[in-house]
This record gives structure tokens, sequence and C-alpha cells, in this order.
């Protein structure tokens, strides 16, 4: 069976590695080299604001010569991802224009919710281990150079997820203008973090124990898979026995360390500040179990490229996760955290996914567009915990300073610009442009769900499920919207135009409302 060769490459903020792949329908996805070099570009970024000539240059010719082995592997495609670091370069399009120019490899950078979403796609990937584990409370560790992010599961399902400062990275930097004796160091690091975590133990988990706990991180995990750690099953731990090698590693010198466990020695001071931090997360959290599974974002990049080619086997032991209800999970979380009412989003969700399905030949939208439109019926209302007033505009400013794990940057500005424009004028290109993250595809895709939005909630105004049973049919040039109910539809008939009239402007299609008795 045909495979493909294929290359991911993640531009960390201490380390460039590329992993090189085959991947097939048959034989799934299996890794045949990894190549890492350390490059610490976040200690340049995060403090100041820039990566140095002298860095990017080094990080040229690393790049360089992960081309010259892809060319020798065959590589039939590749992916190339930046960080934080790379995100957090104050001339970043400048950054990865030259980068480009210089070795031929395009990098896109991530958004924080996206390089999560892809860690958390190399361990969901592993579906037996990872599904058998959030069966119970879970809690998802992502450690990186910049930040950490604490995703909590419960009975199968995504609960929230959010994203603390500071990451390994970016703690010891800050501590290095810290004078500090090395029996300090574990009440500082604990200082520098137990507020964010108080506070997400507060908002999230309140009197409820974590049973166990996944861990993506470089060095701790490492560990874990290499042994080092007396271990449960494979690259399993209970907390107790990690607790134990976190406190020996207080008696010991880098040297030793590193010597005994086949590390770099410059990498030791960076496990020891992740061991600590997951120390007091397991304390925080009352966990039993440690999971790391051993996986990296090059992991998620190969997943995600063989999940959008379908090259993923047929066969697979198991169902493959749905991330898409992930991304759901999230927003019906930040719709609950604001009191907004599920049974009201409930309604405008079927109803919004029922019009869109029947115009499939008319929109030319995707699957994903769908996604979307579907998290902005979810969060249309979340501004409400503001004020009453101006929904529109409040949800709009919750959605954009919310992170939603799975969504770019630009795909949660258009939820929450559909969610703002369903009840508000709508900005034309040449006042949305002022606006430098939507693009004239992100404006048509706004404009083109805020019409079906502006539809669904015109078909039952005062939220009391009248559209439980709704029936889409398009012919000569109307869309018959039919009713089938027993309730007084007198306010939804007199008002139907003021909604209808700007997807008439947009499709150049009249929606046509129709009440059907129901025989109930």
């Amino acid at each position: 069976m045909a495979y493909k060769t294929f290359a991911a490459i993640d531009v960390g903020s201490y380390e460039l590695a590329m992993k090189i792949y085959e991947i097939s329908g048959k034989n799934g996805i299996k890794e045949i080299d990894h190549i890492r070099h350390r490059i610490e570009l976040g200690t340049d970024s995060y403090f100041m604001g820039k990566i140095n000539n002298d860095r990017v240059d080094e990080l040229c010719r690393m790049l360089n010569e992960f081309m010259a082995i892809m060319k020798s592997y065959k590589v039939d495609d590749y992916k190339a991802y930046g960080t934080s670091a790379i995100r957090e370069s104050q001339n970043r399009l400048i950054l990865l224009d030259q980068i480009e120019t210089w070795t031929g490899i395009h990098i896109d950078a991530l958004s924080n919710s996206e390089q999560r979403f892809l860690d958390y796609k190399s361990v969901a990937s592993r579906v037996k281990d990872f599904q058998s584990i959030i069966e119970k409370s879970t809690a998802f560790i992502d450690i990186g150079g910049g930040s950490i992010q604490i995703s909590l599961f419960d009975e199968d399902s995504l609960v929230t997820s959010q994203n603390i400062r500071p990451g390994v990275l970016r703690m010891r930097e800050e501590l290095a203008r810290v004078s500090y004796r090395s029996y300090q160091l574990e009440d500082i690091v604990e200082e520098m973090v137990c507020d964010s975590l108080d506070s997400f133990r507060e908002m999230f988990i309140g009197d409820k124990k974590i049973q166990n706990v996944i861990l993506v991180d470089d060095y701790v995990s490492l560990i874990v898979q290499r042994n080092y750690i007396k271990t449960m099953k494979k690259g399993q731990v209970s907390t107790e026995n990690f607790l134990e090698f976190v406190d020996s590693l207080k008696k010991k010198k880098a040297r030793e360390i590193a010597m005994s466990m086949g590390l770099a020695q410059e990498n030791i001071s960076l496990l020891h500040l992740s061991a600590l931090m997951i120390k007091h997360m397991i304390r925080l959290l009352g966990a039993e179990m440690l999971w790391a599974p051993g996986v990296s974002l090059c992991d998620g990049i190969a997943y995600e490229y063989a999940e959008q080619n379908h090259l993923l086997p047929s066969d697979a032991e198991g169902m493959p996760h749905d991330f898409e209800q992930d991304i759901l999970d999230c927003a019906r979380d930040i719709n609950r955290r604001y009191h907004s009412g599920d049974y009201r989003t409930r309604e405008r969700e079927m109803t919004a996914l029922t019009i869109f399905d029947s115009m499939k030949e008319i929109h030319g939208l995707t699957r994903r567009d769908r996604l979307l439109l579907q998290l902005a019926a979810i969060l249309g209302d979340c501004g409400r915990f503001i004020s009453l007033a101006s929904v529109g505009e409040n949800s709009y400013h919750i959605i954009t300073a919310t992170e939603i794990i799975g969504l770019s940057h630009v795909e949660r500005e258009v939820v929450a610009s559909i969610v703002k424009y369903a009840t508000e004028k709508f900005d034309y290109y040449h006042i949305m442009d002022n606006n430098p993250s939507l693009d004239r595809e992100a404006y048509l895709k706004i404009a083109k769900l805020t019409a079906i939005i502006r539809l669904s909630d015109g078909l039952d105004l005062s939220n009391r499920g009248k559209c439980r049973k709704l029936k889409v049919v398009n012919k000569n040039d109307e869309l018959v919207l039919t009713v089938e109910t027993n309730a007084d539809m007198t306010l939804e008939f007199g008002l139907f135009d003021r909604y209808a009239t700007f997807f008439a402007e947009v499709y150049n299609i009249k929606p046509v409302l129709r009440q059907k008795k129901s025989n109930i």
C-alpha cells in the first residue's frame, strides 16, 4: 500500500526539532528519525521582544540542514510551526519571511490554543490509553517554555482549558534576576505559580478530586519514558513515586543528574523547574496517577496531517477521539461560566445547523465553517452576564478575550464577529478592514454565517422552543422555512423581514416563513 514520507518541524522556545514519519492507511504513523538542536529563541523573544541576529543565523543554518535531511529521505510533504518564541517576537512577519528566503522552509506561527490542541491531539491519538484515563476526572498538563496549559476532563468530556504563566524557560530567566539559595528554590517556584493555580482550583475544581494527570513536557516525560522512576506500566507512575523522585533531585548536583539520566547538563535546570511545577500541581489537584506518554508537538503535527489527508488506518483499534466535540465542550463551559441558558443555545444550534445543512450547494462553506457557526450559536448570549443591553458587543469582547482550545486567533475573531453582528448593525468590509486579522475570505465567511444566525434567531424571538420541528427547502429562489408548531407565531411573522433582509442581501435568496400545525 502506498505511503507518504512526512516531516514535522517544531521551532520551539528552547529547541528546534524535526521528526520524519512514514504514514500509510495500513500501518498508520511510524516515526523513522528524530533530529533535535538546542536553541533558546525564547530567551530573546520573551525578554527583549525580538530574536537577535546571531540566533536567527543559527536557526537558518539548522533549518538548511533539516532541508538537506528531508531531501535525503525524499520527503513528500512537511509542516513547520513556530510556537511562543516566534509568536511573541515583535517582528514576527519580517522574521518568518527572512527564514523562508534563506532556507526555503515556510513556518506558520501557531496561536497558543492551536499549539496546545496539537499537543493534545498527539496524546488523544493514542485512543485506547487516552480514553480509559479520561473516563475518570483527569488534568491534562502541557508545560512549554513560555506557559503552561491545564485542561480538565470529567467523564470523557473536556470541561475547561486554561493558560497559566510562566513556563519553564520564562521562569528560569525570571529566576536569574532573583538572588536566592538552592534550598529556597522549591518555595520560590511555588510562589511564582501558586496564585494562578489557586485561582484555577477555586474557579474550575472546587472540592472535586482529580484522579489522573496526563503530562506533556520535554524533560520529565523523557525521564518517565526511560523508566528512571518506578512505573506502574509504560509511561505511568504513581504520584507518590513521582514526588519521591522530585525530592531526590534536591540531593544531587546537575552534573550527577545529567550523567545518570543521559541528559545534557544545560537541560537539568529546566528538568528541575518542570518537576517542581508538576509537584505543586499534583499536590493541588490531589492526583493519584501520572501518565507521560512521551509525545511531542511533532507527533501532533503528523497526526493532524494524516487526519486531514485521510491517511489514518480505517481498522485502527477503537474509534478516533472526537476533537470537534472537545472544542464544543470548551464553548459550553464558557457558556456555563457566564450563566447563559443551555436551553436557549441548544435550540439556536439546531435551527442554525438545519439551515446551514440545507444550503450546502449555495453557501460554498466547509465542515470547519459549520463548526464556527455552531460555536457562535452556543456563545451568542454570554454577554448577558455583563449587561442585558449590547449583548452582541459584550459577547464579542468575552469571546476574543477567552482562549478556545483548537481555534486559531482568526477563527476566534470570526466566531466573535458572527455573535456581535447577529444583533448589531453589520460593518461592511471597508469598515471591518480596519481589523488586520480579517482578510476578504474571513469577511465573507462572517457575512454568510451571520446571515444564517440572524435568520435562525428570527424563527423564535422569545426562545420558547417554537422551532423544535423545522423543515428547510430551497426552491424557485426562495428558502422556505416551515415550522411545525401549535405555538402562537404572530410575533415571528410580524418581524420576520427584520431578520430575513440581510440573508437575502448575502445569498440573493428570499427566506419565506411558514407554519404547519402539529397533530400532537
